[in-house]
């Protein structure tokens, strides 16, 4: 059987003519995946050094807040640019961003002015997101698409493994700067193989262009044609709004409970603003001849489900990357590099598992193959807390190696399958609505889960608890008698459980939200109908 095949009229082709040259390309994108992708662990390992050089300790978080947040505001606004200019100037464009950014944090002269520069960078590595993926939608049809996007998340997984590593002997060996100068030659290299080899189809003229365009015709003399020409309209004002509105939810979330409480005034301002911003967005958009986030995404089934599925995985995600780490070294006892062992795991069984799952779901469908993916990972969540205490490191290494390998099977379907149900011209935003709703999950996880954690730990402990002070009293509990040492063990042990709970639930809710919110088969168009 075969997923019900919908045309548009006039909306161009489906899909980009794949180029002569695929190989270059691809390796073009797997390097400017690889400049997103290994940013945040290779500097983490050095911030020592970064703060022993240029001061902040208050601050330095916001070298990686900063970063997240002109990321995630921006993916909307660049897949709705590919989408009306094409997606080879935005690449171009983020790759320069994101040099130009990293070479300013090079020459930075204290932390202030470091952390500007990474939101440079930040806003180079919005285009790189979003771009790379669609254009790897682009290049391959339906059934070689897996291929690709599991290539872009071995990127992802070499990155956390080789990122820690590589900052951690710069810093040591070397000096902290070269962590950003490192990205220079590789990006130099992927910008001459995009501008070298990438290829794309003409731009949809007349009557290929989406319905909404302003048009103006005029008659040529004595030939008694029509010619008509669109001017394309940027919606500046959308995009402001959209990036003001995700600037001040971003901040509250990644600064409250942290750098001050949840309902303090700095907090409740940011979050009122936000509100009051969106809805100014909302009213700005509808208005828009060409929105920077159009209501089609929000209107069409299957993209409001992908979108709210992938939010809730953003969600979940919080607890194995941010959580698990502190768990193996606080009640495990593990090193880093061990503890980062645990958690890397995952990251080798996912990009596994998503190459094989065109085989599922060439055989089931995009969406019946989500829900088993998103169901065995509802089942490891809920593991998690019946591992005994304190345990022994392969328990929770086996989880997540099953989790990695669930994910795989629930996230490639979904980013394949709701790219294959929209036109060439629709695609940058389709999947940068997609990538945004997976940032945002991941925000709002993180907020959530650390109020959770704090919130047990409190509780266990007879009063305030911190989750960061505990994981540092612990990492030298030879200074501790046994019996605190214990306790503090098991208190960070129920907070991580409860933690996983959580997630349990945000895999719940995304299993909903396929069950009754996406069509059992995915539109998908004419050209790429799916086995």
């Amino acid at each position: 059987m075969t997923e019900p095949s919908t045309t548009r009229a006039g909306t161009g082709p489906s899909s980009a003519p794949a180029p002569a040259h695929r190989r270059p390309v691809v390796a073009a994108l797997m390097l400017g995946m690889g400049l997103a992708a290994i940013d945040g662990t290779i500097v983490s390992t050095a911030v020592p050094q970064i703060v022993g050089d240029l001061g902040g300790l208050a601050v330095f978080s916001w070298l990686f807040s900063g970063y997240l947040l002109a990321v995630t505001v921006t993916l909307p606004v660049y897949g709705k640019l590919s989408d009306t200019f094409g997606r080879k100037p935005v690449l171009v464009a983020g790759v320069v961003l994101f040099l130009v950014g990293s070479l300013l944090c090079a020459a930075a002269w204290n932390m202030a002015s470091l952390i500007a520069f990474r939101i440079v960078q930040g806003l180079g590595g919005g285009a790189l997101q979003g771009t790379v993926q669609t254009i790897a939608a682009d290049l391959y049809p339906l059934k070689e698409r897996p291929k690709i996007q599991a290539r872009l998340s071995s990127v992802w997984a070499a990155s956390a493994v080789a990122g820690p590593a590589a900052g951690g002997l710069l810093a040591g060996y070397a000096d902290w700067r070269w962590i950003f100068l490192i990205n220079v030659p590789v990006g130099l290299v992927a910008l001459w193989l995009i501008c070298r080899y990438l290829v794309e189809p003409e731009r949809p003229t007349g009557a290929g262009l989406r319905a909404g365009a302003e048009a103006h015709a005029r008659v040529r003399a004595g030939a008694g044609k029509t010619e008509v020409r669109a001017r394309v309209r940027i919606d500046w004002a959308g995009a402001l709004c959209v990036f003001a509105t995700g600037a001040l939810l971003l901040t509250a979330l990644v600064q409250g409970g942290v750098a001050w409480p949840w309902l303090s005034a700095p907090s409740l301002g940011l979050l009122g603003g936000a509100a009051v911003l969106g809805a100014v967005t909302v009213l700005v958009e509808r208005r828009a001849v060409e929105p920077i986030i159009p209501g089609w995404v929000w209107r069409r089934r299957t993209i409001a489900a992908v979108n709210l599925a992938l939010g809730a995985l953003g969600l979940l995600m919080v607890a194995p990357t941010v959580f698990l780490p502190t768990y193996a070294q606080s009640v495990l006892g593990l090193g880093p590099i061990a503890a980062g062992f645990v958690l890397s795991v995952m990251t080798l069984s996912w990009p596994i598992s998503a190459a094989l799952s065109n085989r599922v779901y060439a055989r089931i469908g995009f969406r019946l193959t989500a829900v088993l993916g998103i169901s065995g990972a509802l089942l490891v969540l809920l593991a998690f807390p019946l591992l005994p205490f304190p345990g022994e490191p392969w328990q929770p290494a086996l989880l997540m190696l099953l989790l990695g390998a669930a994910l795989g099977l629930f996230q490639l379907p979904l980013i394949v399958g709701v790219q294959s149900t929209v036109p060439y011209e629709e695609r940058g935003t389709t999947t940068a609505s997609v990538l945004f709703c997976r940032q945002v999950g991941q925000s709002v996880g993180a907020a959530v889960f650390g109020a959770v954690a704090n919130g047990v730990l409190s509780a266990r402990l007879g009063g305030d608890g911190d989750l960061d002070t505990l994981a540092r009293a612990l990492d030298s509990p030879e200074s501790l008698p046994p019996a605190t040492t214990d306790l503090l063990r098991r208190a960070v042990d129920a907070a991580v459980d409860y933690v996983y709970l959580g997630a349990a639930g945000a895999a719940a809710l995304a299993l909903l939200v396929l069950l009754v919110l996406a069509p059992r088969r995915f539109p998908v168009l004419g050209e790429e109908k799916q086995p």
